[in-house]
């Protein structure tokens, strides 16, 4: 009998520490990328992606490989540009761009999937804050000859600098052993409005949105 207990708890023990298997993996580096922007307007301000850059530095830290899972955490500081175009299939000749510059930090659980070193899948998710800095904005002549277009948003500055939301995106990583190389596509979505929009405001949402394309080099500080 004891010695069945003794076995049991054996078996037990290293089951639990195969299925969490403890990694004290920190890593830093530097990412570059471009930015497909828009802005979820309402009422509706027609619009084409605008193209932004994106870039700053990157620390995760790897805590544990949960069975084929290795999980982590990661933060980002990027210097980051927002923004949209308008273009009215009625009016070609109108031109508007305005272009808002951020930092923003992304706080984002990382989930990877394959060998840890050679190639992996990964996953990422979380909240990302952003700070905003400054706008520019070019404008084409004809706006004042015709109506049917949104012109509201043209002159009016940004209201609320602070803005937050929800990043989530997927990519593929590989380690090697003079760093790892990370290619990732990402979607951040803005919970917050950068225009007010109270009863008395013309707009109801005016929220960033981007589709974010970049490239991440990280060296091990430790394993």
């Amino acid at each position: 009998m004891i010695t069945t207990t003794a076995l049991l708890v054996i078996f037990t023990t290293n089951g639990v520490a195969q299925v969490g298997e403890q990694r004290h993996n920190f890593a830093l580096g530097i990412n570059g990328g471009v930015n497909l922007n828009s802005v979820s307007f309402s009422p509706t301000v027609r619009q084409k992606n605008l193209m932004g850059y994106t870039g700053g530095i990157t620390a995760r830290y790897i805590s544990e490989r949960y069975f084929k899972m290795i999980c982590g955490a990661q933060v980002e500081v990027n210097l980051s540009q927002h923004g949209w175009s308008e273009f009215y299939e009625d009016f070609p000749h109108l031109s508007y761009v305005r272009k808002t510059n951020y930092v923003e930090i992304p706080f984002l659980a990382h989930l990877a999937f394959g060998k840890e070193r050679g190639m992996q899948f990964f996953i990422h998710a979380g909240p990302q804050i952003g700070f905003f800095l400054n706008d520019s904005y070019t404008i084409g002549d004809g706006w004042d000859t015709v109506t049917g277009a949104t012109v509201e948003q043209h002159d009016k500055k940004i209201d609320k600098p602070f803005d937050y939301g929800i990043a989530a995106g997927a990519g593929i990583e590989l380690r090697t052993g003079l760093g790892n190389f990370l290619v990732e596509g990402r979607y951040y979505y803005a919970l917050s409005d950068f225009y007010g929009t109270t009863k008395k405001d013309y707009f109801s949402r005016a929220a960033n949105m981007a589709i974010t394309v970049k490239v991440t080099y990280l060296f091990d500080l430790s394993k």
